[in-house]
């Protein structure tokens, strides 16, 4: 995401990833848990592979808050 100029900040409260910020721009909607929106689930046993939640979900909320600041402006 750095070559498109989008940062991401993860905060992980296992086996949950929640995407935090994008750009600075803390995520408010809730999205597959109640404390935030989960991006995946890690693996809780040796040899599974890391399970997304919906990949459209993310990167809508990742397209809405690229800009959030100039939209609240």
């Amino acid at each position: 995401m750095q070559k498109l100029d989008i940062n991401l900040e993860f905060v992980g409260n296992y086996p949950w990833i929640y995407l935090y910020k994008v750009n600075d721009n803390k995520v408010i909607e809730k999205f597959a848990a109640e404390h935030g929106f989960c991006i995946g689930f890690q693996p809780i046993r040796p040899g599974q592979h890391f399970d997304f939640t919906d990949i459209k979900e993310i990167l809508k909320i990742i397209r809405k808050y690229r800009h959030y600041d100039k939209i609240q402006n």
